[in-house]
Formats: C-alpha cells, sequence, structure tokens
C-alpha cells in the first residue's frame, strides 16, 4: 500500500464533519468529504495509531448522541457503541418497569470529546461527556465503561456546570506512563490520576475564580481547555475563563500568565511539536466572546523568555471572531502549522508557526472543533 502523505484538517461543525485535505507545503487545500450533515459534531479525531481511523462526537437533539467511526478518511462512517450515564449513586435510581432488578441508566446529554490512548494501548479510547462524565473502551469503542472512580467523586455533589453545560471537555493522556491521566471539567478544574483512573485529585491551586466569593478554592473554577507540551509532558498551558495559566510540574501548581495582555478571557490554546516551550492562544473579550478589537488575532506565548508576540497585523483580517475550546490546532509538521477556526465559519491556516495566514477558501457551519490527521511520519 502507498505511503499516504496528504495532511487533513479535521472540522466538527455546527452542521457536520468536514474533512480538508492537503499536503505538507499546506497551501491548497480540497473540502471533502462531508457527513454527517445537520448535526451538532463536538469533535473529530484522528487515531493515529491506526491510519485512516477518525472518531466523531455527534449531537443530535432529536436522536441523542452517538460515537461513530470513519476507517477510510471520513468517506464513510458507521455508529459504534455509545455509552450510558450510570444510575447516580446518591439517590435511588429508577427501576425498569420491564426488570425491577436492573436500574435504569440515564442519557447523556451531549459528547465532547474523544481521546485514543498512547501507542503502548492500541485499543485504548477515552471519552469526556455532559453531564461530568468519563469513559473508557479497552476495544475500540466496541463496548464503554464508565470510570466510576471520577463519575462519583466525592467532590461531585458540589461541582457545578459552566455556561455550555456541565462538560468534560478535556482529557490529556501522558505517552510515558499509561497509569498517568488529566481531566478538564467545566465548571470544576482539572483532575489528575496516577494509578490509571482508580482515584483522582484536583489540580488548580494558583487558578482564579473570579465568579467566586472563594478567588482561589480547590475546585470551582471554569477550565475552557488545557494542551500539554509537545517536548515536556509536565508542562501544561490553560486557558481559564479567569485567564491564561501555565503549570511546569504536572499541574501541581499553576502561575498566571496572560496578565499582560490586557484581558486574557479565551477558549482555545494549541501547543505545537516543533516549537517547544511555546503556546497559542485566541485571546476574546470575555463579554462578547469575539477577538474585539476589530480583526482575527492569535497570542504566541513564549515560556523560556515569557513574553507575548501578536502574530496577525490588525488589518490583515478585519471582523470580529469567535472560537471555540477545541477551535485550535496544530500540526507536527516544521514549521508547525497552526490552525483557527471560528464560530461563523472561517477556517485560518499558518504553514509557518503564525508568521503568515491565510483562509480556507470555503464558508464553513460554525465551527465547534478543528484537529489534524498528520501525514504519515511526521
Amino acid at each position: 500500500m502507498p505511503k499516504d502523505n496528504r495532511l487533513r484538517i479535521l472540522v466538527g461543525t455546527r452542521k457536520g464533519t468536514y474533512v480538508v485535505e492537503g499536503d505538507t507545503r499546506r497551501k491548497t487545500w480540497k473540502v471533502g468529504p462531508v457527513s454527517h450533515e445537520g448535526e451538532e459534531i463536538y469533535h473529530v479525531v484522528a487515531d493515529p495509531r491506526h491510519p485512516g481511523d477518525l472518531y466523531a462526537a455527534v449531537n443530535n437533539g432529536f436522536w441523542g448522541p452517538t460515537v461513530q467511526r470513519s476507517k477510510n478518511w471520513g468517506k464513510t462512517w458507521k455508529e459504534i457503541a455509545t455509552p450510558l450515564a450510570p444510575a447516580k449513586k446518591d439517590r435511588k435510581p429508577e427501576m425498569n418497569e420491564s426488570d425491577p432488578a436492573t436500574p435504569v441508566k440515564r442519557p447523556i446529554n451531549n459528547l465532547w470529546h474523544i481521546e485514543p490512548g498512547i501507542a503502548s494501548e492500541p485499543k485504548t479510547l477515552y471519552l469526556g461527556a455532559d453531564p461530568h462524565l468519563l469513559f473508557r473502551s479497552s476495544d475500540l469503542g466496541a463496548s464503554w465503561e464508565p470510570v466510576d472512580s471520577l463519575n462519583n467523586h466525592p467532590g461531585r455533589k458540589d461541582w457545578a456546570p459552566g455556561f455550555g453545560g456541565p462538560c468534560l471537555h478535556t482529557i490529556l493522556l501522558d505517552p510515558r506512563d499509561a497509569r498517568r491521566l488529566y481531566v478538564g471539567l467545566s465548571a470544576v478544574g482539572t483532575f489528575r490520576s496516577d494509578d490509571g483512573g482508580q482515584s483522582w485529585t484536583p489540580k488548580n491551586k494558583g487558578v482564579e475564580a473570579p465568579f467566586l466569593p472563594n478567588k482561589y478554592p480547590e475546585t470551582g473554577q471554569c477550565v475552557h481547555h488545557v494542551v500539554a507540551d509537545a517536548a515536556d509532558p509536565d508542562t501544561f498551558y490553560r486557558q481559564d475563563h479567569g485567564g491564561m495559566y501555565v503549570s511546569h510540574d504536572r499541574m501541581e501548581k499553576w502561575v498566571r500568565i496572560g496578565k499582560p495582555l490586557g484581558e486574557d478571557f479565551g477558549f482555545g490554546v494549541a501547543s505545537p511539536a516543533s516549537t517547544p516551550g511555546k503556546a497559542y492562544f485566541v485571546r476574546l473579550d470575555g463579554k462578547g466572546r469575539t477577538t474585539g478589537l476589530g480583526y482575527f488575532q492569535v497570542q504566541e506565548w513564549n515560556d523560556k523568555t515569557r513574553t507575548w508576540r501578536k502574530l496577525l497585523a490588525p488589518k490583515a483580517f478585519p471582523g470580529d471572531f469567535g472560537v471555540q475550546r477545541e477551535g485550535i490546532a496544530a500540526d507536527n509538521l516544521d514549521p508547525a502549522g497552526i490552525y483557527v477556526g471560528t464560530t461563523t465559519g472561517q477556517l485560518f491556516v499558518s504553514p509557518d508557526a503564525g508568521k503568515t495566514w491565510r483562509l480556507v477558501p470555503y464558508q464553513f457551519p460554525a465551527i465547534h472543533s478543528v484537529s489534524i490527521a498528520n501525514p504519515a511520519g511526521s
């Protein structure tokens, strides 16, 4: 079989899934195939362990959420197993009338994020859902098991939803150690497990919750998105409702870095493999949820020099743009490609780590998520 050197942008939108194909020059793009027309796609992701396999979190207001898989780069899709929320343990569950001994499992509101396992676990998948739920599959989605240690965490009674609902939207895996996992929940904060998900500890020290009486609680922060530095799995970059942060010690403590930007609100952050020690944020106006300055902008954080750099001149792309939590991504090439999808359907591409930008010449529906399927061997 010939080596597939195409680069693909996987775009989840309010009205379907789009696969955008290009090459490593990242100058021209072909839009298609298009799938799941009319459905809300919160996340689409490639499985690098199995080239050609894509997973989509498909949400339908009438039929409900489903997990779907493509084994041919999005040309065709098939529904696989979709979990149900376990009955709550803090109250008596409903009984199934046809089988009174079996508690009724409650439906999931939305599916938010699908995360393939690390290379040493070729059949593992993780799934984050609303309301504040984490699931694990050991058979590539043929079945799912709830991660009860988190889903029934002792502090759950105090967890509140964010504006987008009680979602588990971020799942991060340590590539060196399958036992170490991280999750982000809105509006709860980040948690870490060091024992394969058997127990979870809140990791929000130093993160402000400006909307609460106690500004620095153990939990209650509205984390929007978190990524790991590709060159240092102990370093993380975090976009919160209350600012931009970095941690260098596996989330033991966080340091706010975005204050020099003025308002450091936003939803998305990315950290490319070829730019270690750098992270890319889309700063938004906290009230209007748009870039707010009359033009598109991306801010580059240099963790070594602890400085910010604005990557777009004011006249480059005029307008006010919104970007959601999964709306920014980066590829594994050098120089790094950075990709930003907006809530008004524009897809911006930089093939040179933010020095120049182009628009994919296509008007998408409102974009929920952007992720990258990298060329083989990259």
